[in-house]
């Protein structure tokens, strides 16, 4: 089992507060009130084993500590991590191109691109304070006057914002996704060198001093530019998740838009996955807020436990963040799943969905579509990878007793936000499921999670959805379709060249059906009945909305 929370304090009243302390510890109830009994010093876990396992004595040099024993792992320390060893290239930005749409923020997986926007005033103040001319040059040529943020403002008579995104080189794996989504090509992948690494940490440690986005330019309206909060940024990087992880992606945004909501009043209860391994790779951990794993079969059931606990202490508006892969969402944690979902107790479930048990190396799950080569599914000569239907978690969620359900992708960012947010606004049990591309299991490369979770939607491999029990008394008044392309039609079709997009498109772009197609590119019988089942699935949510 791994832990982390914030460190122990008081509260104004004087009574201990979980959120909000200097101490490692942990809550006893004697009857009367709670205690904290110190585990862990924070600095001295940073100091000691952080710095331990950095220099490579940990392992020989280490004591089997309290600590250690009992897993815990302080907040945020994944923050002290650093990749900039791990790949050969890095992004540069081009701020002449930029328009600031913020989608590289968004979509890094990692907390490698951090935004700023500050007025042109405070922003000459910060930079005549750097002592150095030729440090203070290399920063002032990376803000951009974008149509966004500065030549909007200065048309209603305001001061222009200047805007900047900057590299955290210790962050950074190397992914080029934040290339792939910015369709302004204001960023580039460039080789390392020791030049180009030296400007990067000075410009960085500039960033991060100058303080924090000038919130006149922010807009709560626009969900995109929630990740200009910094105290939204409370995943903060540093998890060893493979490059360009679609989960990493997942994970981030949906901890930003708790914290822009909760700031970091709510905690998370994991099943153990992959999402639990690359989070608590001892002694690291990416999240700012509370957060334990359990078995993977029974995390829903912890978090039903820790919520009712909450509740009796009064913390029953503090959020309760359930996170799963389909193996132990779909599968072996179902039942537990269920139970939570009929209970009607204000639980937060979030399935990152990869139609694999990824950190098992590709074993298949009732999540795999049909004829996905996946372990323990094999194509073979006979048998040509898994031969089920897909289960959908997202209709039999629908069907438990007043239980709010979105099906989105970090890719479409207005409707995951929404997902989300909706989620967290609803008074009971809430369900996402999120797809989130798996790059080694899928056959994909490290910069494609965004474009493979848009193609699985227009593919109607996954379609977008959301159920909302408060929107009507039928089921076509709470289901709403809105964001999948020709909602009406059974496959998509380009209004500008007229060519239909299906699932047999999706499987030629991925690896894991690679299989199925022969030398002139033709798909198999089994590719053909897998097409069959994702519209018959698609029929169904057009017939529960009313489309049809």
């Amino acid at each position: 089992m791994s832990t982390a929370e914030t460190p122990a304090s008081m509260n104004e009243a004087g009574d201990h507060d979980p959120f909000n302390n200097n101490s490692f510890g942990t809550l006893v109830d004697d009857g009367y009130k709670q205690v904290s009994l110190p585990i862990l010093d924070v600095n001295d876990f940073n100091d000691r084993i952080i710095h331990s396992y950095e220099n490579g004595t940990a392992e020989k040099g280490l004591p089997a500590d309290l600590s250690l024993a009992r897993s815990l792992i302080p907040a945020g320390t994944a923050a002290l991590r650093d990749f900039s060893y791990i790949a050969p290239e890095i992004p540069e930005y081009i701020t002449e191109n930029c328009t600031g749409c913020m989608d590289c923020v968004t979509e890094c997986p990692d907390t490698a691109i951090l935004g700023k926007v500050l007025s042109e005033t405070e922003l000459k103040a910060k930079l005549d304070a750097i002592p150095d001319e030729a440090d203070r040059e290399l920063f002032r040529a990376q803000w951009a006057q974008t149509k966004k943020y500065y030549h909007g403002p200065a048309k209603k008579g305001k001061e222009g914002g200047m805007f900047n995104i900057i590299i955290d080189p210790s962050k950074c794996k190397g992914c080029a996704e934040c290339v792939t989504v910015c369709d302004d090509l204001a960023l580039k992948m460039i080789p390392k060198t020791e030049q180009v690494m030296d400007d990067i940490r000075k410009s960085h440690r500039m960033f991060k001093e100058f303080g924090p986005s000038n919130q006149d330019y922010v807009n709560d309206k626009l969900l995109i530019d929630m990740m200009l909060k910094e105290e939204t940024h409370l995943y903060v990087g540093g998890a060893g998740s493979c490059a360009g992880c679609g989960e990493g992606t997942a994970l981030r945004m949906m901890c930003a838009a708790t914290g822009a909501k909760y700031g970091d009043k709510w905690a998370i209860v994991a099943a153990t996955g992959c999402n639990t391994v690359y989070t608590s790779t001892y002694p690291y951990n990416p999240y700012l807020v509370p957060w334990t794993n359990s078995l993977f079969e029974n995390a829903p059931a912890d978090a039903m436990g820790v919520r009712a606990r909450w509740d009796q202490l009064g913390w029953d508006g503090n959020p309760i963040w359930c996170i799963g892969g389909d193996g132990a969402m779909f599968d072996i944690g179902f039942q537990s799943l269920s139970r939570l979902l009929a209970s009607g107790m204000n639980v937060k479930l979030f399935v990152l969905d990869t139609q694999v048990y990824s950190n098992t190396g590709g074993q298949a799950s009732t999540a795999t579509y049909t004829g996905q080569n996946a372990k323990m599914s094999l194509h073979g000569k006979k048998i040509q990878g898994k031969q089920e239907q897909r289960k959908e978690i997202a209709q039999i969620a629908m069907m438990h007793p007043h239980t709010f359900v979105a099906q989105t992708t970090a890719a479409h960012t207005n409707h995951f936000y929404k997902s989300v947010i909706g989620a967290l606004e609803f008074d009971g049990p809430a369900l996402i499921n999120c797809y989130t591309t798996c790059q080694p299991e899928h056959g994909v490369a490290d910069n494609m999670a965004a474009d493979q979770a848009r193609l699985a939607v227009d593919t109607r491999a996954f379609p977008l959805l959301i159920f909302d029990p408060n929107k009507g008394d039928k089921i076509k008044d709470k289901l709403s379709l809105v964001g999948n392309p020709s909602v009406k039609e059974d496959w998509y079709k380009n209004p500008k060249t007229g060519e239909t997009t299906d699932f047999i498109d999706f499987c030629r772009s991925e690896g894991r059906f690679g299989k199925h197609f022969d030398k002139e590119g033709n798909p198999s019988e089994t590719l053909l009945r897998s097409k069959e089942d994702r519209v018959q699935n698609w029929r169904v949510l057009q017939e529960l909305a009313g489309i049809i």
